[in-house]
């Protein structure tokens, strides 16, 4: 695992970035060269974080760490450990940061910890958000699981937490706040609580126009006529704060 956080730059007075870019693409490439000379077939891993120490770094979310892998033809070789601390600090959810690199097939494992929100620093604390697990376990489980990678727990105590049981307890908080996230996740799954939701929003994509314009056959001209003939738009709701109430009631019954 390549760890995020120390490829960037601080100021661009001094820095070439694009050959800065090309060696660290050179260094993966003879990675993977020295990984099948020897014979390793473990999945290599990027891990994105978006400062600390420097204030622009290559690697800085999901997005742009795949742009990077996909530029320097890297993509077949490398996924990504998602670590939700690092969410945080790029402005994300933990959970946005696993859809992206779930939908592109390249979620590979996971640092399982969380960020304070009002702090700008990576503070690696253990889970103990049950909502965060629970949609994070959502995207874990539709990926499929996580393939040669797995949930780590790349988390400390906090400094006031300085007795031997404070550790255990941590981690046992940790594993507990994911075995819920796991149980709510495979039942909203089950239930298809939201899958049944986003196939009706989206449901216009499946006849008429929208299913032309998915399917090629619309262009400008059509869609600027379809616009002139178009009677009253009806808006709906996107009802996300029913969605987060329901997703409550599955974790609140999960016990």
């Amino acid at each position: 695992m390549f760890w995020g956080g120390r490829e960037g730059y601080e100021s661009l007075l001094n820095t070439d970035m694009g050959l800065e870019q090309d060696n660290l693409a050179r260094f993966f490439h003879m990675a993977v060269d020295y990984a099948k000379e020897i014979g390793y077939d473990g999945q290599f891993l990027i891990e994105p974080k978006p400062k600390e120490p420097t204030n622009h770094q290559y690697d800085f979310d999901v997005a742009t760490g795949l742009a990077f892998l996909q530029k320097y033809d890297l993509q077949e070789h490398f996924k990504f450990n998602i670590e939700a601390n690092h969410a945080t600090l790029a402005s994300h959810t933990f959970e946005h940061e696993l859809r992206v690199a779930r939908i592109n097939g390249m979620l590979g494992s996971v640092d399982a910890n969380q960020g304070d929100p009002l702090l700008g620093w990576d503070t690696d604390e253990f889970p103990t958000n049950l909502y965060s697990t629970t949609l994070a376990m959502y995207e874990i489980i539709k990926n499929g699981g996580l393939g040669k990678g797995g949930l780590n727990f790349d988390a400390k105590v906090r400094r006031g937490s300085f007795e031997l049981d404070d550790l255990f307890k941590a981690h046992i908080a940790g594993m507990d706040s994911f075995a819920v996230g796991l149980k709510v996740a495979h039942q909203l799954i089950e239930d298809k609580v939201l899958d049944h939701f986003i196939e009706d929003r989206y449901r216009s994509y499946t006849e008429g126009i929208g299913k032309e314009i998915m399917e090629g056959r619309a262009n400008l001209k059509t869609l600027e006529q379809y616009a002139l003939d178009l009677p009253e738009i009806k808006n709906e709701s996107g009802r996300v704060e029913e969605l987060r109430a329901i997703i409550n009631q599955y974790i609140l019954t999960a016990f």
